[in-house]
């Protein structure tokens, strides 16, 4: 018995020695960084061990490498800080298991990897918990409370650590970090690591989805580091762009000339999250149509058809980005991924439909029937100048349809009718609704609608459901609308379709049918004449502009003259003489708009701001 517990007490110290044995150490860190790597690379393979085995060993080896080195920075980092290899190392494999299962979760909902900046929806704990559901999100937190939990005590240990071992500490501390620093600039000029990527990564700028496939999962995250909001275009001077405003703010006072009626309209944006008409997917068809009322909304609207959204199944804060301030994404660098978070909150005003009606004495509101801190709207409200922002906490309509529902629609609209009503000011109300937001599972008990011509899906029933709720209401606003004393303009679109279509259908449809959905112009004035046209949102402000009193900003008649060259684009997606195209010829005169445009984009994002008064109404 003694020698027994002898050989067992030889066999734990062998076994101590072995694990404390700085060799061990680094030979284990190196394979847990290494297979790390490649279980990120399995979720952006959809989890297929041939293609991420292919992309490792075969295709990409160089590459994978690469990216395994700056893991390596990474679990270096986190052992250095907590001062041990075992809980450094438990909180880094926690924290990447967590980006591979959020990647995947991405990929399968929205067809595009996780990017740097979204990292900063971590603490966005109720939208997470919404969208991924409470046993996973729990699980989540609980990962994530026990490895702060050790990184704590860990941290309370490591004041224990030898002279010798602190050394040490330092030493890999301070590597790791500046290797991490290193890494983030990535897309700076003549860096190394950049440097080395290039000799064999081909670079896809207009499909994101395709760089993380060529270079590996951290070949595409480190492309989309922090990057310029725009590459400066060919011919930018002071001189040009004194031109550029001197044309079109001439045409601007033209039009403005022009307007008869003097008092300034409502105008109300309101964009519908998810809204889309579900059967003109090839292989969806209900047993009738959820948007019924939306479609006797349009044929009295001035202006309807399909509007190009950037994304498929998210890229909300974009599309409300292009619609507030008259930008394109698809001039933007790829990485300039959102805007809202990447660009805007650095500033302290951008020019934006909102700061043009200010000028012009309108009071200004958002809503928001959420939180303020998505897209850190709250921030960036305020740097386009709205005079207030009303959240789920501050709306006085917050009625919900169901108990796993978002406030509705119509309490949204009941909240645009108050502001309007109550002001004496013309008013300028933009609405982002949640009542259409996913999950759609489990947030009605039963519907009307139903897939006729394939297994029924849950999810595209209560969908359908939402909708034809967001249609009748959207009905009733008009009604609303057309009793009030003062003209009022009601922009409606959906900013993307939902993420609900089984693969096949998705695959079977072309890519540019989920690209669009629906929008209308409506104007309580509007005499009967009505256009339906395929457009891109950041036309809206300007339209408005065009057939009301709403004044003109140099600006605006720009992308009026840009629209009847290119009335919708975005990288690889232009619309050009009804048809769509990867990509467009001009004329001469065609392509001197659109170069005009990409200069006045760029002076303003990243260049001079030569000229900022192109902006602003000339009183």
């Amino acid at each position: 018995m003694v020698q027994r517990r002898v050989e067992q007490n030889q066999k734990k110290s062998w076994l101590k020695r072995i694990f404390t044995n700085p060799i061990t150490k680094i030979l284990l860190t190196l394979i847990i960084v290494y297979l790390s790597n490649f279980y990120l690379q399995l979720s952006q393979n959809t989890w297929s061990f041939s293609l991420a085995w292919k992309f490792a060993m075969e295709w990409h080896v160089e590459k994978f490498l690469l990216g395994t080195l700056v893991l390596l920075f990474l679990d270096m980092f986190l052992m250095s800080l907590s001062g041990s290899f075992l809980i450094g190392n438990i909180i880094y494999i926690t924290s990447i298991g967590l980006l591979g299962i959020a990647n995947s979760q991405k990929m399968a909902l929205r067809m595009e990897p996780i990017y740097p900046d979204d990292l900063k929806m971590i603490f966005e704990f109720t939208m997470m918990k919404d969208i991924i559901g409470n046993t996973y999100f729990i699980l989540a937190l609980v990962l994530i409370s026990l490895a702060l939990a050790g990184l704590v005590y860990a941290l309370y240990r490591s004041i224990r650590l030898s002279k010798r071992q602190q050394i040490i500490r330092l030493v890999c501390f301070v590597v790791s970090i500046t290797g991490l620093f290193y890494a983030s600039l990535f897309n700076q000029p003549n860096n190394l690591l950049r440097k080395e990527y290039n000799k064999t990564a081909l670079w896809i700028p207009y499909s994101q989805k395709m760089n993380y496939y060529n270079t590996g999962f951290m070949g595409g995250f480190l492309y989309n580091l922090k990057v310029e909001a725009m590459d400066e275009p060919k011919n930018y001077s002071k001189e040009t762009i004194d031109k550029i405003v001197k044309k079109y703010d001439t045409k601007a006072k033209e039009n403005n000339a022009k307007k008869k009626n003097k008092e300034k309209p409502n105008v109300v944006f309101i964009m519908s999250e998810s809204f889309s008409d579900p059967e003109k997917l090839d292989g969806i068809k209900l047993n009738k149509s959820p948007i019924t009322d939306f479609r006797s909304v349009v044929r009295q609207s001035v202006y309807s058809g399909e509007m190009l959204s950037q994304n498929y199944g998210g890229g909300t804060a974009n599309i409300e980005f292009e619609a507030l301030t008259g930008i394109s994404m698809g001039l933007l660098n790829p990485q300039m991924t959102t805007p809202y978070t990447m660009m805007l909150p650095k500033k302290t005003e951008f020019p934006s439909i909102v700061s043009s009606l200010k000028q012009q004495d309108y009071q200004t509101v958002a809503i928001h029937p959420y939180n303020t801190s998505m897209y850190k709207r709250k921030d960036v409200y305020n740097v386009l100048g709205f005079n207030q922002f009303l959240d789920e906490n501050t709306m006085t309509h917050k009625e919900r349809l169901s108990n796993n529902g978002y406030i509705s629609d119509a309490s949204a609209f009941s909240e645009v009718l108050d502001v309007m009503e109550k002001s004496d000011k013309a008013s300028f109300v933009h609405l982002v609704t949640m009542q259409t937001h996913m999950p759609y599972n489990n947030k009605y008990t039963d519907s009307p609608y139903t897939l006729t011509n394939s297994a029924s899906s849950s999810s595209i029933d209560n969908y359908a459901l939402d909708i034809s709720y967001t249609s009748k209401a959207l009905k009733q606003f008009i009604e609303d609308i057309n009793k009030l004393d003062r003209q009022t303009i009601v922009v409606f679109w959906g900013d993307h379709l939902p993420s609900i279509y089984p693969d096949d259908i998705v695959e079977k449809n072309n890519p540019i049918t989920t690209h669009l959905t629906e929008y209308l112009i409506y104007d309580t004035l509007s005499q009967g004449s009505h256009k339906e046209e395929v457009m891109s949102p950041f036309y809206f402000s300007s339209l408005i502009t065009h057939f009301s009193s709403v004044e003109q900003t140099g600006f605006n008649a720009l992308l009026l003259e840009l629209q009847k060259v290119l009335p919708a684009f975005e990288k690889q997606m232009y619309y050009v003489n009804g048809k769509w195209e990867k990509e467009v010829s001009f004329t001469k005169e065609e392509r001197e708009i659109y170069e005009d445009y990409q200069l006045m984009v760029y002076d303003l994002v990243s260049g001079k701001k030569y000229g900022q008064k192109m902006f602003d109404v000339e009183t």
